[in-house]
């Protein structure tokens, strides 16, 4: 595994050179793409079911891997990765799903806590920690909550607490307003946006594209695995 110190004069956490990505049933996925995305960056990611956001994000996490480029994240070349450095790299980056993905009999605080026992954490860390992340999200008198007594909502904030609780580089948020409604989407997108502003770089997908022109982020579009528009300021 190669950890490259500085790819390019501004040191990008992500960047895909000339990448290309078919599926064994011929999908043509993402066809050479180019993309620098720096560190601090908020980043939306948007375009029509099959344009290839997935793909783009399972690379990002090593969950694919490419079949023609170059893609370096947080400081690592994925190019050759072995199976065994997938985890050292995933820990440098906060993950957000759209459907919560939150452990059924595991209070708040124990879902959230799990993501630094994964880490080797010790308990006294671990218990401040979590209520520092759930605080943030404004979740600290939930902690003995179950999923079950949360409202949507609730539970994307603690998928939210979650991705940040070990202080990732990068949180990266897979259509994580799907399953809640307009107002807590906004909220949702304000949260990710306030974590951005302490320095986190956020790489988000999103279908809806009120967001994108409300917030005033960066945004990548995607179309039939290339990337047609690269905009800073909401523009679609």
């Amino acid at each position: 595994m190669e950890n490259i110190q500085q790819f390019s004069a501004v040191k990008p956490i992500i960047e895909f050179r000339g990448v290309s990505k078919t599926y064994q049933t011929g999908t043509h996925a993402l066809e050479d793409v180019n993309i620098k995305i720096n560190n601090g960056e908020f980043v939306f990611v948007v375009g029509s079911s099959g344009a290839g956001k997935s793909t783009f994000m399972k690379l990002i996490m090593r969950e694919e891997k490419a079949n023609t480029g170059k893609i370096v994240v947080n400081g690592f070349d994925l190019t050759n990765m072995k199976r065994k450095d997938v985890p050292m790299l995933r820990r440098t980056m906060g993950i957000v799903f759209q459907d919560f993905r939150l452990i059924p009999n595991m209070t708040v605080f124990d879902n959230v806590a799990f993501a630094m026992h994964v880490v080797g954490a010790d308990g006294r860390d671990i218990r401040k920690e979590v209520s520092k992340a759930l605080a943030k999200v404004g979740l600290g008198h939930k902690a003995r909550a179950l999923p079950n007594q949360l409202s949507g909502g609730e539970q994307q904030r603690v998928g939210l607490a979650r991705a940040l609780v070990n202080s990732p580089d990068l949180i990266i948020a897979d259509e994580p307003t799907g399953n809640v409604d307009p107002n807590m989407s906004y909220e949702i997108v304000s949260l990710l946006t306030e974590i951005n502003r302490k320095g986190t770089t956020i790489l988000m997908v999103t279908h809806d594209h009120n967001l994108v022109r409300d917030f005033n982020h960066r945004v990548i579009m995607l179309d039939s695995g290339r990337i047609i528009a690269d905009n800073v300021g909401g523009e679609i």
